[in-house]
């Protein structure tokens, strides 16, 4: 992957440091991970890719770019939130499998 890619830098080339194991075992032990040695080496070298590639984006300019938090333009498919006549007692009430002193009966979920 060496070489250049539309004027970028690619990721072999750059010099961000590789991560050490101890730095995946940190990261695992505060996302609650339980990795292997085995698991800890294949993501220090996964982990440490990743990390390269952010630093190569680092290098693109984007002078007079407008930040934005979305590629496409964002409209609701909501509708507007108006007031309406709320459903009658009784007829909620007729379907509820069970029903006392005007409330749906459901069985106990705690304790």
């Amino acid at each position: 992957m060496a070489g250049l890619w539309n004027g970028l830098i690619l990721a072999d080339e750059l010099t961000t440091p590789d991560l050490t194991a101890d730095d995946v075992r940190h990261i695992a032990a505060l996302t609650r991970l339980g990795l292997s040695d085995d698991e800890v080496e294949t993501m220090r070298g996964q982990l440490s890719s990743i990390l390269k590639v952010f630093e190569s984006l680092q290098q693109v300019d984007t002078e007079g770019v407008e930040p934005t938090g979305h590629t496409t333009e964002v409209r609701t498919v909501l509708r507007e939130d108006e007031a309406a006549e709320s459903l009658q007692r009784d007829g909620i009430l007729k379907n509820a499998p069970e029903s006392e002193a005007g409330y749906v009966k459901v069985r106990p979920i705690l304790g």
